[in-house]
């Protein structure tokens, strides 16, 4: 049976005889599948004739296909390359997608800025700076920068400096001698590029002037008898050491390799991987992948998408199943490393053994992944499912609960929280502050804020989302004094018809209008532990907020106190900790970096809390 229109048939017969890349795409325009071929007339003909039906996967792709368009290459190889780069502009719905989303970090540094500072990102970029690494793991990044700061004088704050822009009051690192005080003026341009220069170098693994420098430095010192300064340059030849030692951005021997294991299941795929480096299993990592088709294509497709990121490439990767265009692959995988490139299905050996232990990895992942997407479903729309049964409402998609917080009748709130499907959905939580209440009452702050919800958001365009969207069924903690007086606001507003039940705390009853017996649920049921984590959400969100009403006033009075506090001072405070009890755990060198608190009020500050 033809699922696709005439103008599809008609541009089948024009298909040319040359390699090249095709782009499916649905009734909206949106690409919902690239793929390269080494014949364009042959392979797209295939997608839809009697055999692609009996694939699912292409089934369903097929069903959704409203047109398509191709591209011509020059060769095979070409068409792969122009298929990895459109595959990673649009994700496609169909293509086999990696669904680990991290890549190994990089240091940056921006060269074009007046005072360039070292940035740590995972992607690299054509825009003119210069990148170091990858590194294994993001702490081998992170202690580099350390060692970094220790042993050079470079900033390390992230503000816009220009060597026109405004002069700063520099901040603690710049009196503790660790940066030179660009934001003050208090280095030329030309200077601090002599520090990024030396940077430069040490990234690059080039220590042999420094270490020349630091012993230099520390034998003058040791000679003129400033041991307390030699002691200093012995400490950093110590951390420079350290860093000769682990940095991993630099050049792995000819042992390295990547391997590389696929396992497949009804809905999701998996390849584990791992990086051989030195002789060595240096890293390991898991991938997953819907819909992935066979071992083949998910081992094919994971390494097009997986080494258009790398940032290195072994000299040979060994995989449990070969792909069909596994010779054009190593083609590809030798012009991106410039070197050699191996594809290997190993047969006996080491390397076998290797590739099995990945498999049985790969396997055992697959196996808890759907054992968790199992229990997910049960907590969540299963769950839902079963107490709109239990309720004999249908299912319920949108529930919400509401709870009400303060402390004596002070700063009473609402929280309105919302579940989809079974699931927090914290883009649609609410916040209320009561506003027609005095003191601490309930009942009534409940009635203003279902009144407030149900006015006010069903003015709201949207029905399926946010505020204006009806629920299925609210839930008000309470017995069934909270559940009559939440349904008589309810037949107020004319709005009785909206399902509404009471969950009361010491047995966990659920209370529904118009029935004398309230309903004990199974104490280890999904459905149970639905209701109640709701329930537990609104209180949790409710009493956050309270919290940080009166927080702020607690640190607007303590800090009222202090000499050289104003407005401006307090509210920087406020934003940069939180709390007061963030400003009284906090050190002099933290409090002095938050902008517009000068030196002097920052001891003020520490010394008022340290009382």
């Amino acid at each position: 049976m033809k699922v696709y229109g005439s103008h599809i048939e008609e541009k089948l017969k024009t298909l040319p005889n040359d390699p090249g890349v095709y782009l499916m795409r649905d009734q909206n325009g949106t690409i919902i599948y690239v793929g390269k071929a080494r014949v364009l007339k042959n392979r797209v003909r295939q997608y839809f004739g009697v055999g692609a039906q009996k694939n699912s996967k292409t089934a369903a792709m097929v069903s959704q296909i409203a047109d398509f368009e191709y591209i011509i290459t020059d060769s095979e190889k070409e068409a792969l390359i122009l298929e990895c780069n459109l595959i990673k502009e649009y994700q496609p719905h169909y293509n086999i997608l990696l669904k680990d989303g991290k890549h190994y970090p990089y240091a940056k540094v921006d060269l074009r800025k007046d005072y360039p500072i070292i940035e740590i990102v995972r992607k690299v970029e054509r825009d003119g700076a210069k990148y170091f690494g990858p590194y294994l793991e993001a702490y081998s990044i992170r202690e580099m920068l350390d060692a970094i700061y220790k042993l050079f004088p470079l900033r390390s704050c992230k503000r816009e400096i220009e060597i026109d822009g405004k002069k700063e009051r520099p901040c603690l690192n710049y009196q503790m001698g660790r940066c030179k005080g660009p934001c003050a003026h208090k280095i030329s341009k030309q200077e601090y590029r002599k520090i990024v220069d030396n940077v430069l170098d040490f990234l690059a693994g080039d220590y042999k002037q420094l270490e020349q420098q630091l012993r230099s430095e520390m034998t003058e010192a040791a000679a003129k008898l400033d041991y307390e300064r030699a002691a200093g340059y012995r400490d950093k030849l110590r951390i420079l050491e350290r860093i000769k030692q682990k940095q991993k951005a630099g050049f792995p021997d000819l042992n390295d390799r990547d391997i590389f294991a696929a396992e497949v299941g009804e809905k999701y795929g998996v390849v584990q991987a791992f990086f051989v480096r030195k002789g060595k299993i240096t890293n390991a990592k898991r991938f997953f992948m819907e819909e992935p088709g066979s071992h083949e294509e998910l081992i094919e497709g994971f390494i097009k998408q997986y080494y258009m990121e790398a940032g290195y490439i072994a000299k040979r990767i060994y995989v449990n199943a070969m792909p069909e265009d596994g010779a054009l692959l190593e083609e590809w995988l030798t012009d991106l490393s410039g070197r050699k490139t191996e594809l290997i299905l190993p047969q006996r050996g080491e390397l076998k053994k290797l590739t099995a232990m990945a498999e049985k990895n790969a396997a055992e992942a697959l196996k808890r992944k759907e054992q968790s997407e199992i229990r997910a479903y049960e907590r969540s729309i299963g769950a839902a499912a079963k107490l709109g049964e239990i309720l004999g409402i249908g299912y319920i998609r949108r529930m919400e609960c509401y709870d009400i917080s303060n402390t004596q009748g002070t700063d009473s709130v609402a929280s309105m929280v919302v579940f989809i499907d079974g699931k927090p959905d914290k883009k649609e939580y609410r916040r209320f502050r009561i506003k027609t209440v005095q003191g601490a009452n309930d009942f009534a702050s409940m009635a203003e804020v279902l009144e407030r919800r149900i006015r006010e958001g069903y003015k709201a365009e949207d029905k399926e989302r946010g505020f204006g969207a009806a629920p299925d069924l609210i839930v008000v903690d309470g017995g069934k004094g909270q559940l009559g007086s939440a349904v008589s606001i309810l037949e107020s507003l004319g709005m009785e018809d909206i399902h509404i039940v009471g969950l009361a705390k010491r047995e966990e009853e659920i209370f529904v209008p118009g029935r004398e017996e309230s309903i004990l649920l199974d104490k280890n049921s999904p459905e149970l532990g639905l209701i109640t984590a709701i329930r537990d959400e609104a209180h949790r969100f409710a009493i956050t907020y309270h919290r940080s009403l009166r927080e702020k006033r607690t640190i607007a009075s303590e800090l009222d106190k202090i000499k050289g506090i104003g407005p401006k001072r307090r509210k920087a405070l406020l934003e940069a900790f939180g709390d007061v009890e963030a400003i009284r755990a906090a050190g002099l060198e933290e409090i002095a970096a938050v902008k517009g608190v000068d030196i002097t009020t920052a001891r003020e500050i520490y010394k008022y809390f340290s009382q």
